[in-house]
């Protein structure tokens, strides 16, 4: 980790009610990590009998909806925005679920379980190669598996009906 002021490489310090925080021995200033934020969509229709997942471009395994927040822009925003952008369905409704660090790619993901609008989902040709509804066992089985995506979609499969 290296300072985002003057590029010094951090080193951990006790902070007084923070714990180890990265410290810029240069700037003498606490550099908190900056990471980016996601929304994860699990989709369902209306029906709550199927699950749209996607496989992204040049990618083997199927996983969930996602995209970052772009700047002033909600989650909520982002959800609906992102959704419509790589498949031409609107969403009905949604519910956040919950949060994850994704350490690899230094991100906060913000899940939602998402209701589309029937119909055919046309994958946005620079992001996806192919998005598909499956049942519900179907996903479970199809889902990359050890993924977030994969963690997200068995938190979901409870508050389906309660959307």
């Amino acid at each position: 980790m290296f300072c985002t002021e003057c590029g010094e490489k951090l080193t951990l310090m006790f902070k007084a009610d923070e714990g180890l925080v990265p410290y810029c021995k240069s700037c003498a200033e606490y550099r908190f990590p900056r990471f980016a934020t996601v929304v994860g969509m699990v989709v369902t229709n209306r029906d709550k009998d199927k699950i749209l997942l996607a496989r992204h471009k040049g990618g083997e395994d199927y996983i969930l909806f996602a995209g970052y927040i772009k700047r002033d822009e909600t989650a909520e925003k982002a959800v609906t925005r992102e959704f419509k952008e790589e498949t031409k369905l609107d969403v009905v409704k949604f519910k956040y679920l919950s949060s994850r660090f994704h350490e690899p790619k230094n991100l906060l993901m913000l899940g939602f379980l998402v209701m589309a609008e029937d119909g055919v989902p046309v994958p946005d040709a620079n992001e996806l190669d192919e998005a598909k509804w499956f049942t519900l066992d179907e996903a479970m089985q199809t889902i990359k598996k050890d993924s977030l995506a994969e963690a997200f979609l068995k938190s979901a499969l409870p508050e389906i009906k309660k959307l």
